[in-house]
Parts: C-alpha cells; structure tokens; sequence
C-alpha cells in the first residue's frame, strides 16, 4: 500500500469556518500575537492568553469537518495514509483519520506550565472548552496551559515530520501558504519518485519545486479533484 501524507493548513479548516491568523479579519488582528502566542504573554498575563484560547477552543468545538476532510480520511480506504497538519483544530480527527501528527499542537489538550514544558509528553484532555488558571492544574502545581506550539517555541514533532515525508510515495500540501517556518521546509524533503501536489487558490511554484503538481483551488475543490484522481473507482 503506497504511503500518502497530506500536509494541511490554515486553508483547510477556514472552509469549516474557522478563523485563519494572518488574513484580514483573522484572529491575529483580534488579538496582537505578542500578547496572547508567546511565552512571554504567558508569563507577563496568562489569564489573557487562557481567555483568547478558551474562546478560540469553544469556537473549534462549534465547527464540523468540511468535505476535504471527509476525503481525506476516506483515503485511508486505498493508502497507507499519515495527516501532518500546521492546524491546532481537531477536525482530521473528527472526520475519521487515523493518524493525525500536529505539528503546532492541539488546543483539545493541555499541558503543564513547569519551566521546560516545551519538552514534556504528557498531556492532558480538556473537558469541554475552558481552561481555569486557578482549578486545573498538574501534579507539580502548575497552572495548565494549552498544548499549542507558541513563537519562539520549537516544534517539537518536526523530525518525526521530516522522516514522514522523505517516505513518501504522495505528498499532498492543502490550504498552506507555506510561510511559517520550519514546517514550510516539509515541502522541501520529498523523495524523487514522490507524486507531489499542491493546493490552494494561490498556488504557485515560487512556494513549491517544480516536481509539484499545482491544483489552484480551494480546499474542498481540490481534494475532490484530487480524490476523483487518486481513487477513480469508489
């Protein structure tokens, strides 16, 4: 069974109407990223980042899986099908993939506050949408923060990513505007003989090498495309 990893970002959870950060209207302009995504805005008042993630948590909770997502886990029907996704939302999930590794974290769990919680592996499920400063807490006595990868934090996932892709016999990017790094590198590390496609309204091969094929189209359109492609006789 040939290995398939989809690569998904923020384009493909804004069909399900969540919020994407940097477009105009995005959470980021709601809220100045230094001030709720960054160690320091834990530090200098965690009750605002708990608050913006609380709301944004509530907010995921409220979405459903679009089409694309439906597609994809339907791929695992003919492939061996591994999701790497830059997207904090449970939605892969929640349409039914297997095997989802979030590269930014998961605001469906949380994790301890202790000095050095970038390198733990333990983390905690959320009951519902919030997270209390005072009431939920780990066992050293740490506030709980959200299991997200802030700026300045190092991914910690990206090799298990990069050994994904350089094993891949298709490489699927979706709704990325690859421009957050490290992860926009991924694009970088497949193999000779991968079958590599690319969607987004504004894809281009100023983002992607030329062993890509471009699908110019939103999330949903392109994965049926795609999916119509990959799997003609379901």
């Amino acid at each position: 069974m040939k290995k398939m990893i989809i690569f998904s970002g923020a384009g493909m959870s804004a069909e399900s109407g969540i919020n994407t950060f940097r477009n105009q209207g995005g959470v980021w302009e709601q809220h100045d990223v230094r001030q709720v995504a960054t160690p320091e805005a834990w530090k200098n008042n965690p009750a605002l980042v708990q608050r913006f993630y609380n709301e944004r948590r509530k907010h995921i909770l409220d979405a459903q899986p679009n089409l694309a997502h439906e597609l994809i886990a339907q791929f695992e029907d003919d492939y061996d099908v591994t999701v790497i996704t830059q997207n904090i939302d449970d939605l892969h999930e929640r349409a039914g993939s297997e095997n989802v590794l979030h590269l930014h974290g998961n605001i469906r769990l949380a994790k301890s506050s202790a000095p050095h919680a970038t390198q733990q592996t333990r983390y905690y499920p959320i009951d519902g949408w919030e997270l209390d400063l005072d009431q939920h807490r780990c066992e050293a006595g740490y506030p709980l923060r959200p299991h997200v990868v802030w700026f300045g934090e190092p991914v910690p996932v990206y090799d298990e990513a990069v050994e994904l892709v350089q094993n891949a016999d298709i490489f699927i990017v979706i709704g990325s505007t690859l421009t957050v790094y490290p992860v926009a590198g991924l694009v970088q590390e497949i193999p000779a003989h991968c079958e590599a496609y690319y969607i987004d309204p504004e894809a281009n091969y100023s983002r992607v090498p030329s062993q890509y094929q471009l699908i110019t189209a939103t999330a949903t359109d392109g994965v049926q495309q795609l999916f119509q492609q990959l799997c003609p006789h379901l």
